[in-house]
């Protein structure tokens, strides 16, 4: 019996979260039994140049020292204390000082954690119902969220989940992202019920889909005309893309932040953040409850305090190092894409790749769904025969690690051609 046979006996689909079962690009998927660096290391044996990178947290590698260290260190003194530690306070004031956003900061366990309370928090602030968000940005599995998600619902198709009452999405609004016009549109008609909107100022869940010029400042012009919330999911986007994340890029204060992959080093950390008067409405400062058991649990604070402390220190030396291995990715794979007469759009902002055979432009899920995904699927099945594992569907982003260098690079993009010339 294979490994995903012996799985799917116990596990819904064999996997522990949807994308894993390989459904965007068909065939069975890897099972890894160990990471280093830029390499992952399968059950078989065979090592793999990895560019899911655990879905973002991994910008330094994989068991980077300092971080193991740290966890190593942590561990020593225990794991969960369900009472408050000098670590959590610690890793507060550096998202805090880091990000001129947030003034208070609140630790949970996961992403979909951290942007459920922060829409708590947001609905009971404005005294109002109704969220906006935009086709193809996921938020997490909250029902509120999961109408017109990316990344696995949108693998799936499934774009609004059974199970989520017609109640709670009824309150839940959505416009394609990039279309300013139609947001305009839908706080005109009814901007007085809306709490907040919800945006991955850089999408990395269908794919990577950047902002156009002007995209998130009207959207910041409309929230504070209408007295609605602007929220920015930074889950994947928060310590990876710059220090801080997009909002320091572009100079932009969302009223309320949430954070999680990076700033937990790879283990699961998440949080949410902004203005003092929004958040000391939080329990026990205010009336607004959540709370959690693992939340701020130490072998993550430890690994996450790790990663921002060797980010901060280098004074910006991993990002320009991230930056120059990225733009050599995306020019290669153009360029082989342009030799082997193959449609390719890439979009990148620094370590994060979007990857999409589409003469484009792409600007939304849409241009996304209109990909030639099937393409994709064949050379992702050739790319994973040669030793380059990317993440397995056209909706997910491409990482890069500080451990990657430019010998990964040039084995990718001439696995990436002679992907190219056996899939045509």
């Amino acid at each position: 019996m294979s490994l995903l046979g012996r799985a799917e006996r116990v596990m819904p689909g064999g996997v522990s979260s949807p994308v894993r079962a390989f459904r965007g690009v068909g065939g069975e998927p890897v099972f890894i039994r160990a990471a280093a660096g830029a390499y992952l290391v399968a059950e078989d044996g065979r090592r793999y140049i990895d560019y899911i990178g655990g879905y973002g947290p991994h910008i330094l590698g994989h068991g980077e020292t300092g971080i193991a260290n740290a966890i190593q260190r942590a561990l020593r003194d225990g794991t969960t204390f369900g009472a408050p530690t000098l670590a959590e306070v610690e890793l507060a004031e550096v998202i805090v000082s880091a990000l001129p956003a947030v003034e208070m900061v609140r630790l949970v366990s996961s992403g979909t954690e951290a942007t459920m309370s922060a829409l708590r928090l947001a609905r009971a602030a404005t005294g109002r119902p109704a969220v906006l968000k935009f086709e193809g940005c996921y938020h997490g599995h909250a029902d509120a969220f999961l109408v017109a998600a990316g990344s696995g619902a949108a693998t799936l198709g499934v774009p609004s989940s059974p199970g989520v009452p017609e109640s709670v999405t009824r309150h839940t609004w959505t416009a394609p992202y990039n279309d300013l016009a139609t947001v305009t549109a839908l706080f005109e008609q009814a901007g007085e019920e809306l709490a907040a909107v919800f945006v991955e100022p850089i999408a990395g869940n269908m794919g990577l889909v950047l902002p156009e010029p002007g995209f998130l400042e009207g959207l910041r012009e409309l929230c504070d005309r209408y007295g609605a919330l602007l929220v920015f999911d930074e889950v994947m986007t928060g310590f990876r893309v710059a220090w801080g994340g997009v909002q320091t890029l572009a100079e932009l204060r969302p009223d309320l932040t949430t954070l999680g992959k990076v700033i937990g080093g790879g283990l699961p950390l998440a949080a949410y953040g902004g203005r003092r008067d929004l958040m000391q409405q939080m329990a026990p400062a205010g009336p607004v409850y959540q709370a959690g058991t693992l939340s701020g649990n130490r072998l993550a604070v430890a690994a996450g305090l790790a990663a921002l402390e060797r980010l901060a220190a280098d004074h910006g030396l991993v990002y320009r190092r991230l930056e120059e291995l990225g733009l050599a990715l995306e020019v290669g794979l153009l360029e082989a894409a342009n030799r082997h007469g193959v449609p390719l759009t890439v979009h990148r902002q620094g370590s994060m790749l979007g990857l999409f055979f589409h003469p484009g432009p792409v600007r939304r899920l849409s241009d996304v769904d209109a990909s030639n995904r099937a393409l994709f699927a064949q050379v992702f099945h050739q790319l994973l025969a040669d030793g380059v594992h990317l993440p397995p569907s056209p909706y997910e982003t491409l990482f890069l690690s500080s451990a990657h260098s430019e010998e990964e690079i040039e084995k990718t993009l001439g696995a990436f051609s002679r992907a190219l010339a056996r899939a045509r």
